[in-house]
């Protein structure tokens, strides 16, 4: 699905950051809001159950797509393919993969494994609900039909029918959607060029955009200003990932044979574990002025990193190595063999500025700059 800015960090699954953008809120709050009105209709009288029950759906609601955009984590993880976190924002989730898909094949599991997911989560909800109902009482129940049902159905009609909503649209194929994810997995697979599949994917994510408009307006000239408003966004929104789907594959295929070590500084200045934190502060902060350096142990490999403002509120007597950024080890670093391209969605890379290359053995051997890999794209950048 779409994605998002900056999140705020919940929980880890499986390893997996978990955060929500600020938009998530409101959206929640949108959601709880309509569907307490929706439930305040269908159920009169009872409108504290009513706001509970929306409360419900709105949770579930999310939980589907975190779990739609764990599908589609855990199957890169699986492949190869490193996850740098999950957003969940205004519009939905988006499973940060920390480079491209090596092969089409992995590209089409990892695509269609959060289309599956959702698949499962309908069927499973539609199956609970048709038990306590009937199947043909559900469905009518599903789509908006007064069919008197419980309350807790209501909420399982409504949990099914977004659940089969998402599906669809998720569906449909155009990039940036699972739909046209898929269809560029098997153009790839069936032309060779992975440049192409996504060119024509991307042009037909654009081509979803316009219609998207297009029902936008009409929606508003039919005096439907919510169903308009957010038909327009979403056409925005989806217009513009296409367009950076298609600059990304670009700027991919041109420095697809550059790898880390091509762009790296192979001289990194870097401190040693067992040096005190005083000294750290002395002998490295104050003379070079920076606000971080890589830590290594005795044997070269790196230990993660280490910022003045945490040093300067530590022990000075203290090792360096207790003062480290927690989880930095993993977060910060990329190995030297690693694509170039891995690095153009490095979260970790925009946030510090840098990231650490090292070996197989963890050996720090470099250190890369998001300066560095500017100018190394500079030159395709003037060609595109």
């Amino acid at each position: 699905m779409l994605g998002g800015g900056r999140s705020i960090q919940l929980v880890r699954v499986f390893g997996i950051p978990i955060g929500v953008n600020v938009s998530w809120f409101l959206f929640l709050f949108v959601v709880i809001y309509f569907r307490s009105e929706a439930y305040k209709d269908q159920f009169p009288g009872h409108d504290n159950r009513a706001f509970v029950l929306a409360v419900v759906f709105a949770l579930a609601f999310f939980l589907s797509i975190l779990l739609h955009e764990l599908g589609h984590a855990v199957t890169a993880l699986r492949n190869g393919v490193g996850i740098s976190g999950i957003e969940l924002w205004m519009f939905g989730g988006l499973a940060r993969m920390k480079r491209d898909s090596p092969t089409p094949w992995i590209d089409l599991k990892i695509s269609a494994a959060g289309p599956l997911v959702t698949l499962v989560i309908a069927a499973l909800v539609f199956a609970a609900g048709a038990a306590f109902t009937g199947a043909h009482d559900f469905a009518r129940a599903m789509v908006f039909d007064r069919t008197p049902i419980t309350a807790g159905e209501a909420v399982l009609a409504d949990i099914c029918f977004i659940n089969t909503l998402l599906l669809v649209f998720n569906l449909l194929p155009g990039l940036p959607l699972d739909g046209g994810r898929i269809v560029r997995a098997i153009a790839w697979w069936k032309t060779g060029d992975r440049l192409r599949a996504t060119r024509v994917t991307a042009i037909t994510g654009r081509g979803l955009a316009y219609l998207l408009g297009a029902y936008g307006i009409y929606a508003f000239a039919q005096g439907s200003s919510v169903a308009g408003v957010w038909s327009l966004v979403l056409a925005f929104l989806i217009g513009q990932a296409a367009r950076a789907e298609l600059a990304r594959g670009e700027v991919t295929s041109r420095i697809e044979h550059l790898h880390v070590s091509d762009v790296m500084d192979a001289e990194p200045v870097a401190i040693p574990a067992d040096t005190t934190v005083a000294r750290a502060l002395e002998e490295f902060f104050l003379r070079y002025g920076w606000d971080w350096f890589p830590v290594v142990d005795r044997s070269g490999r790196f230990a993660g990193l280490a910022e003045r403002e945490r040093l300067e509120q530590a022990d000075g007597a203290g090792s360096v190595l207790d003062a480290l950024v927690p989880e930095s080890r993993n977060e910060f670093g990329v190995g030297v063999d690693e694509p170039l391209d891995a690095l153009l969605a490095s979260e970790p890379l925009q946030r510090l500025g840098a990231i650490m290359a090292v070996d197989g053995e963890g050996v720090l051997r470099g250190v890369v700059t998001i300066e560095q890999v500017m100018r190394a794209l500079q030159p395709f950048a003037r060609t595109a």
